[in-house]
């Protein structure tokens, strides 16, 4: 067996436990024994797990420190054909993700123990892990989609786990409503990327030339802000903590946020020369800084805290990707992502930390940055402290701009659709929407809804 058979197995093994999870839910309405359930999803992490290790010893002792796996002839495109490329850039992505993945199904395995949706929890964590290694692997941006596309699923379903409640359900809807606007941008770069190849402009699959390569550049900042949940598209992060604490440690604080990071990452060297894309990516990153540590300042539960820590760090990474540092970035998310998510599987030990630590010092814990506070005058501090805990209002100037338009757009679309179907029955007034359509209808009319 050639070591390059090691990267499709990585992909393979959670994919397999997806598959073992699912076909006996549909025989059994989802009624599956725990230990079942939690042992089908471990095996393919552990599969994923050694197949990974047995893929970066062969990449070390590799004359060029890289490992690749043409996919079948039948995926093939003129001057490009889709691989899985191990190197040094997608090596210490997969190496967290794989353990990170084994430690989160182990914790998960006791911590949703007699939760109603526990088969479900597992089976939509194993196609998250299948979709974060295949988006690693990707040597080209169309494999990389579809591994960008499962992760945003399994991300928005997971937030609105615990569907019997309106407030997860809400906010799953509205980070993949982000999900699905700044996906418009990778969906270009893949598109053009095809047109490359079919005229034979380009043999590197994250590379870029002549006049495309702005317009790419600016569309892969895009894609990145929304999934890294930058500024002013990252409303949806500490809405994010709905979900399950362990897909919020995996997904918020560990994998799923840095993703945007890794495609710049991976599309940083084409991008050298592209100063505009480079200011406008230290420019997002730097503003996302500051307004996370603004808002993490003035939170009052731990998770949400720890949302928008993960939203300071994570543009301080975007700041040196512009600068020309992808490398110090990547190491940067591989100690960012450990020590968020310890932090967000053990945030309600932590809250009883802080009070043993209270009681021992007799009084308050020092406050972080407080000598920085010092330098403002109080009443700017008093005034940044009220407008921080309204998030600076960025989020009501977003639906104002971006998502009340869209929901004009799509009541006509409603109203136009209405019509032409009671043209086509040959019903001169007009259909009566059913109970699906004035629920849509209801939905998209509803202020609240979005605003939340």
């Amino acid at each position: 067996m050639t070591p390059a058979l090691l990267l499709p197995a990585i992909v393979a093994g959670p994919l397999l436990a997806f598959a073992g999870i699912a076909i006996p839910s549909f025989r059994s309405d989802g009624r599956l024994p725990e230990d079942r359930v939690a042992r089908a999803a471990k095996l393919g992490v552990l599969v994923s797990t050694l197949a990974t290790a047995g893929a970066l010893a062969a990449t070390a002792v590799s004359p060029t420190h890289e490992l690749v796996f043409g996919l079948a002839p039948w995926l093939e495109m003129p001057g490009r054909q889709p691989t899985l490329v191990l190197d040094e850039l997608s090596a210490p992505f997969l190496a967290l993700t794989v353990v990170l993945s084994s430690i989160v199904a182990s914790f998960s395995a006791s911590y949703l123990h007699r939760e109603r949706g526990y088969a479900r929890f597992f089976l939509l964590f194993s196609l998250f892990v299948a979709g974060m290694a295949l988006l690693c692997l990707a040597g080209s941006l169309n494999l990389f989609f579809i591994g960008w596309e499962l992760v945003g699923l399994t991300s928005t379903l997971l937030i609105a786990f615990f569907h019997e409640r309106a407030a997860p359900v809400r906010h799953g809807l509205r980070a993949f409503a982000v999900y699905r606007a700044c996906d418009v941008g990778l969906l270009v770069a893949v598109l053009l990327e095809k047109n490359e190849a079919a005229t034979g402009a380009a043999h590197d699959a994250f590379a870029f030339s002549g006049a495309h390569a702005t317009i790419v550049g600016v569309f892969l900042v895009l894609a990145a802000m929304g999934k890294s949940a930058q500024v002013p598209l990252g409303g949806w992060l500490p809405r994010a903590m709905e979900g399950p604490t362990p897909s919020s440690a995996i997904f918020y604080g560990a994998l799923s946020v840095h993703s945007g990071l890794y495609l710049l990452a991976r599309t940083s060297p084409w991008m050298a020369d592209l100063v505009g894309v480079r200011i406008l990516i230290g420019g997002v990153g730097a503003a996302t800084a500051l307004y996370g540590a603004l808002l993490a300042r003035v939170q009052t539960d731990i998770k949400s805290g720890l949302a928008y820590a993960t939203m300071t760090q994570v543009g301080v990474m975007f700041v040196e990707v512009a600068a020309g540092y992808p490398r110090l970035a990547l190491l940067h998310m591989v100690g960012h992502a450990c020590l968020r998510t310890w932090q967000l599987l053990r945030a309600p030990a932590i809250v009883q930390d802080v009070h043993e630590m209270r009681d021992a010092l007799r009084g308050p814990l020092p406050r972080v940055g407080a000598h920085w506070e010092r330098l403002l005058s109080p009443r700017l501090r008093a005034r940044l402290h009220a407008s921080a805990l309204q998030g600076f209002f960025l989020d009501d100037h977003v639906d104002a701009i971006v998502v009340r338009p869209l929901f004009g757009l799509a009541r006509v679309a409603v109203a136009l659709e209405a019509a032409w179907t009671s043209i086509l029955l040959g019903r001169g007034e007009g259909r009566q929407p059913g109970p699906a359509s004035r629920e849509i209808e209801s939905e998209l009319g509803s202020r609240t809804e979005v605003g939340e």
